[in-house]
């Protein structure tokens, strides 16, 4: 699987470097401006805060009291393996991980990031259609109708909500689960229940988590702002506001390294149904990969204290 998502994302690189007008290209590189750049860096790192603060809010829903420092510097962390490791469940490895033994149980640690990346995708859904919809934005950039990603994001409402209701209430099958390895299924679906219980009683943290993931999109939204301002790309932000999300739904598909390829043909495809070069969408698409990657490299400081940290200790 890494060997064919290594392919498809050098294909679709090599594709449109194939049709790259490489003197456009380096103008609108040569044209850039640091203090738009310094911009959406900060906004970067504004949404990592955002993040770790929705994060936050699933775990005191659980009962579990981290500090905001602890958890900023997991996602700190996570971005890197995220960045720098094939796939990006790397990143939620580390941060189940940092949350395991406060938790006092990995399976509840796991149910909590994989709410929290449902939560995320659910509100990805909903300001896209909502920015194709107020500003008939939709009807430029996408291939179909914003009618489908209002559809969808209902359906995807519905399921999540029938999950949380009907597992938590699901204990009766648990009795028959008895012996060896069943034991051990049984215990981690019993607290898997138990998590999904936890959430359906605490409604108040299932809508911060879900306002947080949303005020995460719009600033990821106005961090691609800032990089096509940087080089005056003529897209508007309410496309921006449609593209952004779609490019991301796509990306989670796990058919690339990391998204790498499949951003930019995302980018580069909607572009050009607004009319605008492939250059210019290369161009905002790598340079907030790039952003990132600069970014996370701050995760890796992080691991590598933390990790001398820990020695530190254990020596001691």
């Amino acid at each position: 699987m890494l060997f064919l998502k290594i392919a498809v994302s050098g294909a679709l690189l090599t594709l449109l470097a194939s049709r790259l007008d490489l003197r456009h290209a380096w103008d609108l590189g040569r044209s850039a401006s640091l203090w738009w750049l310094g911009a959406a860096c900060g906004l970067y790192v504004i949404q990592l805060f955002i993040a770790a603060w929705r994060w936050g809010q699933l775990l005191r829903a659980q009962h579990i009291e981290i500090r905001a420092r602890r958890l900023f510097s997991s996602c700190l962390v996570a971005l890197f393996f995220n960045n720098f490791l094939p796939g990006t469940v790397g990143g939620d490895v580390i941060r189940i991980r940092d949350t395991a033994s406060l938790a006092g149980s990995k399976t509840l640690a796991t149910t909590v990031v994989a709410l929290d990346r449902v939560i995320g995708l659910l509100a990805l859904v909903l300001v896209g259609a909502t920015a194709a919809s107020m500003s008939g934005a939709g009807r430029g950039v996408l291939p179909f109708s914003v009618g489908w990603l209002w559809a969808g994001l209902l359906v995807a409402l519905a399921v999540l909500s029938v999950v949380l209701v009907l597992m938590s209430h699901s204990t009766s099958w648990l009795a028959t689960l008895r012996g060896g390895r069943r034991d051990w299924v049984a215990l981690r679906a019993g607290r898997l229940i138990d998590a999904l219980a936890r959430f359906r009683t605490q409604p108040g943290a299932l809508c911060g988590c879900f306002a947080g993931a949303v005020a995460v999109h719009v600033v990821l939204v106005i961090f691609y702002v800032a990089i096509a301002r940087s080089m005056n790309v003529p897209v508007s932000p309410w496309n921006l506001a449609v593209i952004v999300p779609i490019s991301f739904i796509i990306q989670a598909l796990p058919v690339s390294l990391n998204g790498l390829g499949v951003r930019e043909a995302a980018f580069s495809v909607c572009f050009a149904r607004l009319g605008l070069s492939l250059e210019s969408a290369l161009a905002v698409s790598l340079t907030s990969a790039a952003i990132a990657a600069v970014v996370s490299l701050l995760g890796a400081v992080v691991y590598v204290v933390r990790g001398r940290s820990t020695n530190g200790r254990e020596a001691g």
